[in-house]
């Protein structure tokens, strides 16, 4: 299955990029990985991966536990043309309860189950026959000693007396067990019935064979006795004329464990057949394997709190969290490799890791550490910015060889342009959620060149801020618009206490109020609005 590596939701360059560079590491020393995002890819993401000319990661919905991650059973399905007997045995040798029913290309017919073989032979029609000359042959160690070995089908008569007692009732679609009266024999050779099967395994007069062959009639020798033969051979039947077609319940490889307990609870079957969305047979899940389901495994970047990862991580194993943010509120219960350096970017922290390995990165990867590390720094203007973020830019431009300025305006240009967007892909371009002592808060974040078209839409975003606000219950919902050129953003809010923004901010009360240098989401907005609900308890 892989492990999946993502960073948060509405994900930004240093997200995508240290998923990318650090499953390409983790590929290098011996892992599955699978570089992943959990939304859609901003426009400065996309220019970076389009510049360096990088696949996009593969979009994650969620990380619940699926059918595919459950360890079921592997059986081998059946052609609806095997016999009933043959099924039985290989369930009673290989102890299976549930037999899957394919077609030629492994697409699910039906199954059958234990019950329904004894149900067959309890409640089945025993003067019916249908199946292949094959199956006979095999399931009562016969021998044909003439006619054709072509699918049968017909009316089953064991005739043990006097042939006239039959004269006149005997049919051409009629199969006849009999033993060695051959006055039988004749008779119903005569009667062009398509199948006598001649028990006890005696030898045959010529006569009879040379006279059925003529008549176009198949004659079967079989080494049993009439009642052994005719208690069996309904046996010999087609397993498709038992199998269940209707009030299956099945599984799609992709459905998620909850629904699948969902509806176990509501049936009384042992066994559920798995399917993919084509209906390819893969193979058997009961209770016992949601019992000991498997979790996908996932190794987080650039966040650790729940609110800004993917949906079911609780239901997910992580292996590993690579971070450069605060302590947030994700729990393990068992020990994991925890990295949390307080540096610019996480792909710094990536970069770092690739020269404890001594790895040294390809183009494309370096061109994505660099990029990541520009973008979360605002090119070294944030106050998050460090001595080893610029160490590592360096470094990687010796792989480069890039004019640092022109990169960077040309990614700072494609990635806050805010043409053709909506107020609410700008509002959820960089959005992430807190819970500062007991309080929920929403901040988004937009940088761009263009702060004109923003005010041009000031009282939309101040409406859509107010919905999402009581939307999802918040004590505070921010948008900060950065000024890259100013360093410094512009404030758009709505709260509760309507002293909050001005303690934490020192700015009048007023919407779009410019804050100068405050750049940074992580290391100055969230302290200090942190620090103004203490002063205002």
């Amino acid at each position: 299955m892989g492990i999946f590596i993502f960073g948060h939701r509405n994900p930004d360059t240093d997200s995508v990029a240290s998923a990318i560079a650090l499953s390409y590491l983790k590929k290098q020393l011996g892992y599955d990985t699978l570089p992943c995002v959990i939304g859609n890819i901003n426009k400065e993401s996309q220019y970076i991966l389009d510049y360096f000319e990088i696949p996009s990661p593969t979009l994650l919905k969620d990380v619940k536990t699926q059918v595919k991650d459950l360890h079921h059973d592997v059986v081998l399905g059946l052609p609806p043309t095997t016999s009933i007997l043959y099924a039985y045995k290989l369930m009673e040798t290989n102890s299976l309860e549930t037999l899957a029913i394919i077609d030629v290309d492994n697409k699910l017919l039906g199954i059958v189950s234990m019950k329904d073989i004894a149900m067959g032979l309890i409640k089945g029609k025993f003067d019916e026959l249908k199946t292949s000359y094959d199956n006979l042959v095999s399931d009562l160690s016969g021998t044909i000693l003439t006619g054709h070995t072509r699918e049968i089908e017909g009316r089953l008569t064991v005739v043990a007396y006097y042939y006239k007692t039959v004269a006149g009732i005997l049919k051409e679609t009629d199969i006849v067990i009999v033993g060695d009266r051959y006055d039988i024999i004749e008779h119903a050779i005569k009667s062009k019935v398509q199948l006598v099967i001649i028990t006890g395994g005696k030898q045959i007069p010529e006569k009879y064979i040379q006279q059925a062959s003529k008549n176009h009639v198949t004659l079967m020798s079989v080494p049993h006795d009439t009642y052994y033969t005719s208690k069996v051979i309904n046996q010999c039947n087609y397993i498709s004329t038992i199998m269940r077609t209707k009030s299956i319940i099945k599984f799609n490889i992709d459905d998620h464990l909850d629904d699948v307990k969902e509806a176990m609870g509501n049936s009384h079957f042992r066994n559920y057949p798995i399917v993919d969305d084509s209906n390819t047979f893969i193979g058997f899940i009961n209770r016992r394997h949601i019992m000991n389901s498997g979790k996908k495994q996932v190794i987080l970047v650039d966040h650790n709190e729940y609110a800004q990862s993917v949906e079911g991580l609780r239901e997910a194993e992580i292996l590993e969290i690579i971070d450069h943010h605060k302590l947030g509120d994700i729990a393990t219960s068992m020990p994991i490799h925890f990295r949390n350096i307080p540096v610019g970017s996480t792909c710094t922290i990536i970069y770092q890791m690739f020269k404890e390995h001594q790895f040294l990165p390809t183009h494309e990867i370096a061109g994505l550490l660099l990029s990541g590390i520009i973008s979360d720094t605002m090119y070294f203007k944030s106050p998050t910015t460090t001595h080893v973020d610029r160490q590592a830019v360096e470094e990687l431009n010796m792989i480069l060889n890039l004019d640092l300025d022109f990169f960077a305006m040309e990614v700072f240009k494609a990635g806050t342009s805010l043409e053709g967007q909506s107020i609410e892909e700008i509002f959820y371009k960089d959005f992430k959620e807190f819970a500062l002592d007991g309080n929920r808060v929403g901040i988004s974040q937009v940088f761009t060149l263009d702060i004109e078209d923003v005010f041009n839409r000031k009282e939309e975003f101040i409406h859509f801020i107010d919905k999402i606000f009581h939307g999802l219950s918040h004590d505070m919902t921010l948008l900060m618009v950065t000024d890259i050129l100013k360093e410094g953003s512009y404030l758009l809010f709505k709260c509760k206490n309507q002293h909050l923004v001005t303690t934490a901010f020192d700015i009048p009360p007023q919407q779009g109020a410019f804050v100068k240098g405050i750049v940074s989401r992580k290391k100055q907005v969230v302290p200090q609005i942190l620090e103004a609900i203490n002063l205002l308890k």
